[in-house]
């Protein structure tokens, strides 16, 4: 090969060299473009998805109701779904009695509660047609009486006492002296209309307007709204004593259900506490929802069994004997399970579910009296053995909600058992959130108080409320027999159950 042949094949190689470098850095220049648009679009990926999960989220919050979260059920409506109420499958049962069913029948009152009785006689024989007489002296009866017993209401209408108070003359010294008044009847209401204006305010729940409006057209009383509050706040001053006795009586209690909820006083934010034992019920209107009220009320250091939802304020205060709610915990992995579409979640959340149903089949054979105490204990603690394990297992989910929900049933295990050895502590807080339904409807109607002392009355009022449900007693005579006492400058009858 000539010189002049290899010096042009040598440069058609270094072209060609040069072809394949510029191809090369040209390649590269593109997969440096697509790696840019690739590291974007996973961002973008990222992003979306992070805004996905946010969204889920939010709707899962939307959607929430008492149900499958710890929200009450007040707050059940438009803000979330609607509860499934009755059953799910439809019955192919007709509405009413079915057949076989023996039915209610109102019983006749005895005797000595009859005020009237009305002899009824047929005015001819429906066989022949003869006039029969018309008086029950006259006629000869046959059989038995057959009873037929109406209730009707007297005549309602207000009954006036008027006190004239006559001045006097002495025979012995010439001097007069007016008579006075007793004190019951001081004011221009008496003790059992002063009741009735509370009951229909506390019990009743209706407005203050409502008892002005029924007053006048039911009853004949014209009475104005500043008198139906004074009347009120009198009530609450008549029962200060007994409901004072209850609430230094906290601390002895053996067992309380605690729970608390939102209250307004001029707008300003109020909680609503209710403290629930066997026989009575205390409510108190606090400024805080901290463990500050129950160390006011209950003492710095509490030696009974405290029941609650797992709020921080009760894990602050109470480092005893204490009872979590268990129905609290059902609607958190009812939530969790609705909520989150993973296969891993859905199986912890109907894993403890199934653990959740076993112990409390338990718990309704022990109340109905099938099994007792030992045996209730005894046939529990597989049950404790597996829900402890199941929890263990999830310390370190990357879920959220199903690491929180596991670190609270591992961190508080025993506090979540302890009904299965005290008398007297139920798995569930529902007392607490049963005595509390009180307050909400309450508190919907009238939008809470616009002083401290309202705060006080309503919290005074409430207690004697339930407390006299609890108790079985007639709370209008209570409040009558009160107001009573409080006039004549004497205390109120304990409440503290004997």
């Amino acid at each position: 090969m000539s010189a002049r042949h290899r010096d042009q094949q040598a440069n058609d190689l270094s072209r060609e060299n040069e072809r394949l470098r510029q191809e090369l850095a040209d390649k590269d220049q593109q997969i440096h473009r697509l790696a840019e648009q690739v590291s974007e679009q996973q961002k973008q990926i990222a992003d979306a998805q992070k805004q996905i999960a946010d969204l889920e989220r939010q709707l899962a919050l939307c959607k929430q109701n008492s149900t499958n979260s710890s929200k009450p059920p007040s707050s059940d409506g438009l803000a979330g779904g609607p509860r499934e109420r009755g059953r799910r499958k439809k019955s192919r049962r007709k509405a009413g009695g079915q057949p076989g069913h023996r039915g209610a029948h109102r019983p006749l009152e005895p005797a000595e509660r009859v005020a009237e009785i009305r002899p009824l006689l047929p005015e001819q024989c429906q066989h022949c047609g003869q006039a029969l007489p018309a008086e029950i002296e006259q006629v000869q009866t046959t059989g038995t009486v057959q009873r037929h017993q109406v209730t009707e209401l007297p005549p309602i209408q207000a009954r006036i006492i008027e006190y004239q108070c006559h001045r006097v003359v002495c025979p012995q010294c010439g001097e007069s002296t007016r008579a006075t008044v007793p004190e019951e009847a001081l004011g221009h209401f008496g003790p059992q209309l002063t009741a009735l204006i509370a009951y229909l305010t506390v019990v009743c729940r209706m407005p203050r307007r409502v008892v002005e409006a029924l007053l006048g057209q039911v009853l004949g009383i014209e009475i104005s709204l500043g008198s139906t509050q004074k009347c009120w706040e009198e009530a609450s001053q008549a029962v200060a004593a007994p409901c004072q006795e209850l609430e230094r009586q906290l601390k002895d209690e053996p067992v309380w259900n605690v729970d608390e909820t939102g209250w307004r006083t001029n707008g300003a934010k109020r909680f609503l506490w209710a403290f629930v034992a066997a026989r009575y019920v205390v409510y108190t209107v606090a400024a805080t929802r901290g463990s500050a009220v129950l160390i006011r009320l209950l003492g710095a250091v509490f030696q009974g069994v405290l029941c609650s939802d797992r709020f921080s304020a009760y894990l602050k205060y109470h480092s005893g004997q204490a009872q979590f709610c268990w129905a609290h915990l059902k609607r958190n992995l009812l939530g969790i399970v609705e909520f989150t579409k993973h296969s891993a979640v859905e199986r912890f959340c109907r894993d403890a579910l199934a653990e959740h149903a076993r112990l409390f089949r338990l718990w309704h054979k022990f109340r109905g009296g099938q099994i007792d105490r030992s045996q209730l204990r005894l046939r529990s603690i597989p049950i404790q053995k597996r829900i402890f394990a199941l929890a263990e297992r999830h310390l370190d989910s990357p879920h959220r909600e199903v690491r929180n929900l596991a670190t609270a049933l591992f961190e508080h295990n025993e506090r979540l058992f302890t009904f299965l050895e005290q008398e007297g502590v139920e798995p569930t807080n529902n007392s607490a959130e049963r005595a509390l339904r009180t307050g909400v409807q309450w508190r919907k109607i009238c939008f809470g108080n616009c002083s401290a002392e309202g705060e006080l009355a309503t919290a005074r009022l409430l207690t004697v409320a339930e407390t006299c449900n609890l108790q079985r007693l007639n709370i209008l005579a209570y409040l009558s027999a009160a107001i009573v006492c409080h006039r004549r400058r004497q205390q109120a009858a304990s409440l503290l159950p004997r």
